[in-house]
This record gives C-alpha cells, structure tokens and sequence, in this order.
C-alpha cells in the first residue's frame, strides 16, 4: 500500500511546504573545492615542512625538484593528515555527484539509456570507494592494498570520462566543449607520463622524475576539473527540503518546466551565466597577472646582462646600447600595427616569451639579444593594450593594475628566492632556476588570452579614425610623458625587490635598520596598499599626497636605518597608487612622441642612476658623482609634472578627441566593479604568499655557529666576487655558498658585492648564503653612498660596525667595514675594505693611510681583509702594515699578490692558503685560520717559522678536497698546499 501522509486536523491532506532548496550546482563547486584543496594544501604543507625528502626519490634529490602525487599525500605529517581530512569532505558530493548525473542523463536530459546510465553509476561509484582505498592506505601500510585501489581508480577513469563525455546533451556546447577539452588533456597526458617514468625507473636520467611528477600533477587537474564541468549541466537541479508535516508556514511547492521546485515570492536561482562569467573573469585575471610578472621579469633582467659586458671589459662595452631597446613601443604611432598589438596581444605576449627561453643559450651575448628582443615585443603590446582601450575606461584600468600586480608578484617570487628571479635568463637548474616552468605557464597565460579575446574581443578604440587628437583639456603630452617614465624608473630602482630600500639605507651595527626577513612583508604591503588607494582619484592626484611623497623621498635620502626605511615604504605607497593616473595620462596623446618621450626619460634616469657611482669609468662621470640627490629630486619633480598633469586631465576624463571630434569614454561599470575585486582578492593572496614565504625563510635559517668550536679557532677569507655573476654569466651564489661551506670560512670579506642598483638586477644574493650557512650580515656601506660594496659573513655575533667611505678625490670611491666581533667571548676586530684603481696611486695612498690608522688605535686583536692594489713590500704595503701595527699573514708570499691581502695581531696564526676561483670570478681566495688567545700582547708580532701539517690538530686543519685537482675547479693554489706556522 501507499503510505500516506498524516491528516490535518480538519481532514484534508496537508500542503507540503518547502522549508529550504540547495542547487545542485553547489554540489559540484564544494566536490570541486575540497578535491582541490586536498592536493594542493598537501603539496603546500608538504613542501613547507619536508621539501628536501618528499623530493627525495630512490635515485635523486634536491635540486631534482618536484614531489610526486604520492610522496606529497603519503606519510609525512602534517601532509597527510590535511589530505585525508579534505578527501574525506569531498566523499559527499562526490557520492551526490555521481548519483545526480545518473537521475541528470536518464531522466532530465535523456541523453542516456536507463541500462548505460546504470553502467556508470556503478563505474562511478567503484571509482569513489576506490579512491578511499588508495587515499586512507599508503603504501607503508599496504603496498598491494594501495597498489590494487590505484589501478582500479585509474581503470574505471577510463569509462568513467568517455561515458561522460557521450552522454553529454548535445545542447550544452559548453559543457560538451571543457569535457573533451579535458577528457583529451587527461589521456594525452598518460603516455609521456609513463614514458618520464620509465626513463627514470630504467635508464635513471636525472630531471626525468620532476618532469613525471608535472604530468602526474596534472591529472590530479584534469581529473578534479572533468567533474567540475557538471555544474554547467546541474542549474536546473536542485535539492529541496519539503515539510509534509502542515505544521509550517504555508509555501506550497511548485515546479517548472524542467523539473525544479520554485517558492513563490522567490526568483528561481538559475545560475551559472553569471558564476561561469565570473570564473572567466578571474582565470583571465590570473593569466595576465602572470604575465605582468614576466613582463616585469624581462625589464628588470636586461640592464644586468647587460652589466656583465662593461664588467669584463672594465669600461664602456658597446652592449649598453641594448638599453634603447625599451624605446621600442614608439612605433606604435603607426595605427595598423598598434591594432595589430592590441588585437593579437596574446600571440605577441606568447612570441615575447622568447626572453624567458634565452637561457637556454650559453652564450651572453645570444642571452642579451634575445631578452632584449622578448622585452621589446611585452613592453610594446601592453603599451598597445593601453592605448586602444583608452576609450573603455574599465578595461583600461583593468590593465593597468594587473601590470601593476604584476610587479607585487615579481617581489614575492624574488622574496621567496632571496632576491633573485627564477625565470631570469641568469638563473637554471643548478643555481636554483624554474626557467622551464615560467615557459609552461607563460605559454599558458598567452593561449587563454588568445582564446579569450577571440571568443570575447577587448573593446579597442575606434578603427575608422584612429588619430589621437590634441587634448583640449589643457592636458600636455611632454608633462605625461615626463610622469611616466619617472614612474618605471622609480618602481624599477628602487622597488623592484622587497629589500632594496633597506639596503639603500643601511647603517652599522647596533643601528643596522631591518632585515630582508621579515620587513620585505611590510614592502610588499606597502606598494600593494598603494595600489589599492589608486581608486581614490582625487585622493591620489592631490597636491598634499604628492608633498607626502615627497616628504618620504627626502626622509629616505637624508636618514640611514629605520628613519629611512619608513620614508621609503611611504614613497612606495605613494608610487604604486599613482601608477594607474600616470600610465592613462599617456594613452590619449600621439603614441610616438608620448612613448618615444617617456622611454627615454627613463634610460636616462637609468642611465643617471648608473652614472653617479661608475663616473671614474664613463665620459662625464665627474658630473654625476655621488649625486644621487639630483637624480630622486630629478624623479620627484617629473612625477609631480605628470601629476599636475593628470589632475587636469581627470577633470575632463569623460571626453576624449578622437578625430577632431570628441567621444565620450564608456564607464564600463561592472568591469570596473568586478576589477577592483579582484584586484582586492590578489592584494590579499599576495600577501598571504609574502607572509608563508617570509616564515619559511625563518624557519629554515640556520642559526650562526662557528664550524669548528673546539680550538677556539676560526677560519677567514677575502674574495672579490664580481657581484655575483660568475664567468659565463649566471648567478654565482650557489656556488659560492659551496666554496665557503667546504672551506669552512667563520668570517669572510666579500668585495664588489653591491647589487642593489638597476644594473645589477636590485639583488641581495648574501641573503640565501647567510641562511644556508648560518652567517650574520654586515652589507657595509649601503648602496646610496655610490661604492661597489665590501659585505661580511660571521659565524660570530656582530657587537658594532662602522661604515667607511675611505678618502678618493680623484677616483672611485673607496670602502671598508670596520667591525667588532664577539669570537668565543673575545671581542676581535675585523676590516673588510675595497681600495682604489691602480690608475689613482693619490687616492691609494689616503686610503691605506686611513686604514691604517683605524687598525692602529685599536686595542683590539685584528684582522685585515682587504683589497690594496700594491705589490708586497712596496711602499702602500708597508704603509698598510708597519703603519696599521699589523703582520702579513705570510711575509715569504711574493707571487702574484697584487690586490688581495691578509693581515692580523693579537692571535695565533695557524695556517694560510689561496684557492682558485673556480670561474664564479676572476680573483682567487685567500684565507687564514687563527686561534684566539688569552693573552694577546703575546702575540702581538708573528713567527714566520713553518710547521708541517702533521704537527697540526686534524680540527684544524685545511680540508683535503682541495688538494690536486680539487673540486668544481676550486684547488690549492701557489703553494698547491696550505701553509702552516708556529703561530
């Protein structure tokens, strides 16, 4: 019989009333959400907590880089535990999913048979348990077990995708489009997948198992997002709670055409247009942020490759004339070939990842070309987008603060790879670079935007008549011109990485100003808050925000350490909101002479910013020295011309002329909506990642201990390290990092170490060495006081430092960092100093005399690291030594020391010995190792007298790796052996 509901109390059967409705398509977003965000958190936790051996595999490790599915979601706390939680809250809508797409293609849609709908409802349903088989049994508990569930899950993907993909109803191409689209990507992808894997399993090649884990990967995306499709076929489902019971407020049910329950007094929630736009919205959002970020990559890349030739050749190469190459988007004055930019953007942006593929070619010059070439074809299509949306004031915005997210995203990937970037044509494999990833995804981000744009063109100005006319809003091309690109310039040099404007501003110990970690959060915030107050038009185009930025600009130059920084994240807030003021003030005059004008006011700050501390080396160089006042103050004074400009401009920014015609901009009011939401959104995730990055980093450091304690000893090194850019150009510090941890250096002076200017990429490279090894920071003289930088590592506490500008009226300036050491409760002072060129024997002279003089007043034990340019025993030499009441740490040593020496008194000498440099650099290392003693007047004066090795503790001794041959081209040198003496 049929069960019946209860009676009412006057007989009548009661009005179902429907209490609440869920749609079905929420189903498939939390399905979605949670199988997502399993992998992807277990992959964050994974690499977070246990990187180095979740990419350990049975043959290879660390750099042969990426964790496999497996060893990601496997054993490992708390990875698994967060996998195994959010495959567990996917279980419910998975079961669902399966059971509404049986009732969805057998009874809504009819695209199935009963008997096929049933078919793969079993499949489906085999495929989920299966799933908890190989998610809730590892390997480590049951290999079989594990085994079995896997290949089950994997066999029943098979049926599963293409009896989905047949059954879907023909009239949702959009649904029928993304599931061939992933059924295809999901099958194509098995068999270079198992290739990968054999080559590994098999022949052993090393890199053959990261490339198989990003094909394992991404069948986890392709899978997760084939079921994700359903929510294009579920909106007119939904899931309803009815009350039979009478006792509820009256709301009788009733139901549409297609099946679905409606409430009176309820709009029917439909959905999808507006949630599929949504995500259209933010994936398009997504791919060109991301390349933003290689746009920002390729401009702050090719000064440096630049810098290498002038470096080598000690002077003006030729090579600097690549700079001009940002005067490229000039020919975007030609109407057709703007269109052309504008309407293909995404294959100029897929053609510009060029740039990013030139390392793959070894030689500099090939690397130079090509990257100039890649910034060439990005910087004149995104000028191109700017220009043709000028009319649609949404779109342009748009694109002016992804360009602007770009540069944040640039920050934080520079964050998380101390300082350097990993798509950089100096960086691959072996010194830490994702070259081969920043491709894939470039290609990526182009193709989506190339997609997009033909489905869902970007509205371009007007193609009848496109002559930009005059402004009659009293606005000014040249004023426009002149913000711009004082504004690149100023957000390339100084804020292009989040510890540049510490490092312009650092002082001695105690007041050394903060670290890169973690205050480079607090610089990234400030230019992401910045770019959230560009909205505020008349906030940011007002005279006391611009006199604000000022005020910082002033703070930042005039004040060192913490009084500077602060100057500086406020002039970066004012910077970033700025930007998307500057960059529409240029769109609406004549692209050649407005572009033409900006990039080269541009390569002439850049030029200016090079010019005032390499003067001794370029033509006009005296002009220019030390006046990096004028160049801010010339930056600051060009950006408020654009300002003042703007300010005008927006008085009148509804109307254009176009033509000799005026045209009213459309407001494009949900993209403007939409923008800013997103652009929040990011802001937000920025600072997530910023934040995660800057605990990593601290967590991981290692904390400072000398190598060796047991003696008393400590082992110190000096070495010009050509500003981190090794004989064939890559970034060196990897490599430095193993020779200093091989020679078991406890204090070493690293000279030529300034990167912090344009041209050396705004790096801080000292940062991954002193984490790696355990090692305080003295950056020495900060990068506003225009010398090429002299650094210190210690194992041991820093007491105090002083920053030295030594005496240099004719030539390059001159420095040296003088400081107070806490060596096993001793307090040790130590120099670290640059001297002049050869070409200045004046200057020479003063600066050794200087030297001298603050190694002779003090009452410390010292050593002397430092670059003289002198020959021993010659008359610098002597002044040095005699005159600094110092000993040479080796007398007898005549050959070819010419730069490079090492002094000391007041502690036992123990051995000497000079290493090749590997081709990370041109000069050598030399080093010595000494023993603190209790009375130090008793060592005041050396012995000469030589010991053999064996007289020696093992303890302290020189390691044997380097002995013969050595290793990765570092050897004993000279003597082929280290040197050891009485004391």
């Amino acid at each position: 019989m049929t069960e019946k509901h209860p009676a009412s109390s006057d007989g009548h059967e009661p009005t179902p009333v429907t209490i609440a409705k869920v749609p079905a398509k929420f189903i498939s977003y939390s399905h979605t959400i949670f199988a997502y965000s399993a992998f992807l958190l277990a992959l964050a936790a994974g690499c977070y907590t246990h990187y180095y051996k979740i990419v350990q595999n049975e043959y290879y490790g660390y750099p042969d880089g990426f964790p496999s599915v497996s060893a990601t979601t496997g054993d490992r706390y708390p990875a698994r535990a967060i996998f195994q939680i959010f495959i567990a809250l996917t279980s419910g809508p998975r079961f669902a999913l399966v059971f509404l797409w049986y009732f969805y293609t057998t009874r809504s849609s009819r695209s199935s048979s009963p008997a096929f709908g049933k078919f793969l409802l079993i499949v489906g349903l085999v495929r989920t348990i299966s799933c908890g088989g190989w998610t809730y049994i590892t390997s480590t508990d049951d290999h079989l077990a594990h085994d079995i569930a896997m290949i089950v899950y994997l066999i029943c993907t098979l049926p599963w995708q293409l009896g989905g993909l047949y059954t879907t109803p023909i009239r949702n191409p959009a649904a029928l489009k993304w599931r061939r689209f992933f059924t295809i990507a999901f099958f194509a992808s098995l068999p270079p997948m198992i290739y990968f894997f054999l080559q590994h399993k098999v022949h052993k090649i090393p890199g053959a198992y990261t490339t198989y884990a990003f094909f394992e990967w991404s069948l986890i995306l392709y899978d997760v997002a084939f079921d994700a499709v359903t929510a294009l076929d579920f909106q007119t489902f939904e899931f309803s709670i009815v009350d039979y019971s009478g006792n509820s407020a009256p709301s009788p049910v009733t139901f549409s055409k297609e099946g679905s329950a409606k409430i009176p007094g309820h709009t029917e929630d439909t959905i999808s247009p507006v949630a599929l736009r949504s995500l259209t919205l933010a994936r398009g959002f997504i791919t060109e942020t991301y390349l933003a970020y290689v746009f920002w990559s390729l401009l702050t890349s090719l000064a440096l490759l630049i810098w290498y030739f002038p470096l080598w050749h000690m002077g003006i190469s030729g090579f600097e004339a690549f700079l001009f190459i940002t005067l490229t988007p000039m020919i975007l004055g030609i109407g057709p070939l703007r269109r052309l930019f504008a309407q293909h953007r995404g294959v100029f942006h897929l053609l510009s990842l060029i740039g990013i593929a030139s390392y793959l070619k070894l030689d500099p010059v090939w690397r130079l070309s090509l990257t100039a070439v890649g910034l060439a074809i990005s910087l004149t299509t995104w000028c191109a987008t700017w220009i043709e949306t000028r009319h649609h004031t949404g779109t342009l915005d748009r694109s002016i603060l992804i360009w602007g997210l770009g540069l944040l995203v640039h920050n934080v990937m520079k964050f998380a790879w101390w300082s350097e970037n990993p798509i950089w044509p100096i960086m691959h494999k072996a010194n830490g670079g994702i070259n081969e990833i920043g491709i894939v995804l470039g290609v990526i981000a182009s193709l989506e935007v190339l997609m997009r744009d033909r489905t869902n063109p970007i509205s371009l100005a007007s193609s009848s008549n496109d002559t930009i006319g005059r402004r009659q809003d009293g606005s000014n091309w040249l004023l426009a011109s002149a913000g711009f690109g004082s504004l690149v310039f100023a957000l390339h040099s100084m804020y292009s990485d989040s510890s540049t404007i510490m490092r312009w501003s650092v002082d001695g110990y105690p007041n050394y100003g903060p670290e890169p970690v973690p205050w480079g959060v607090a610089t990234i915030g400030s230019l992401a808050f910045g770019l959230l107050l560009s909205t505020h038009r008349s906030l940011v185009t007002s005279l006391p925000w611009y006199v604000f930025g000022c005020i910082g600009c002033i703070v930042f130059y005039a004040y060192s350490g913490w009084t500077a920084y602060y100057g500086g994240l406020a002039l970066g807030t004012v910077l970033t909101s700025v930007m998307p003021i500057l960059v529409r003030s240029i769109t609406v005059h004549g692209p050649f002479k407005t572009l033409f004008t900006s990039f080269m006011i541009y390569n002439i700050l850049c030029l200016a910013h090079v010019w005032v501390v390499a003067y001794a080396f370029v033509p006009g160089g005296v002009y220019a020295r030390e006046r990096t006042n004028w160049v801010l103050g010339t930056m600051m004074f060009l950006i408020g011309c654009g300002l003042f400009n703007a300010r005008k401009q927006e008085a009148d920014s509804g109307i254009v002329q176009l033509g000799g015609q005026k045209v009213k901009k459309v407001g494009q009011l949900h993209i403007i909506k939409n923008t800013r939401f997103l652009t929040r959104l990011s802001v937000v995730g920025i600072m997530v990642s910023s934040i995660l990055v800057a605990l990593n980093r601290n967590l991981s450091a290692v904390t400072p201990a000398p190598f060796t304690s047991s003696a008393k000893s400590f082992t110190a090194a000096i070495w010009t390290i050509h500003f981190a850019l090794d004989d064939d150009m890559w970034a060196s510090e990897v490599r430095m990092r193993d020779a200093l941890r091989d020679l078991e250096l406890d204090v070493v002076g690293l000279l030529e170490s300034d990167t912090q200017r344009i041209i050396m990429g705004n790096r801080d490279w000292a940062q991954f060495i002193a984490e790696d090894l355990g090692y305080y920071v003295d950056y020495g003289p900060s990068t506003m006081k225009h010398t090429w930088g002299c650094l210190m590592l210690s194992k041991f506490p820093i007491i105090k430092s002083s920053h030295h500008l030594l005496p240099s009226p004719v030539g390059e300036l001159a420095c040296a960092i003088h400081a107070t050491l806490d060596v096993y409760g001793q307090p040790v002072d130590f120099i670290v100093s640059h001297n002049g060129q050869e070409e200045d024997p004046v200057d020479r002279e003063l600066q050794t005399t200087e030297l001298a003089r603050i190694m002779r007043t003090s009452p410390n034990p010292f050593v002397f690291l430092g670059y003289v340019v002198t020959k021993p025993h010659q008359y610098l030499y002597n002044l040095l030594f005699d005159g600094g009441d110092m000993n040479d740490i080796d007398i007898t040593d005549d050959w070819d020391r010419w730069c490079e020496y090492i002094g000391y008194r007041g502690l036992k000498r123990v051995a000497y010995a000079r290493i090749s440099h590997g081709k990370i650099t041109d000069t050598e290392i030399q080093s010595g190792k000494f023993q603190v003693v209790d009375d130090p007047r008793q060592y005041w004066k050396a012995s000469y007298d030589r010991v053999p090795e064996s007289s020696i503790q093992p303890e302290l001794r020189y390691p044997q790796m380097f002995r013969g041959n050595g290793v990765r081209g570092h050897r004993y040198q000279v003597f082929d052996e280290p040197r050891y003496y009485i004391h």
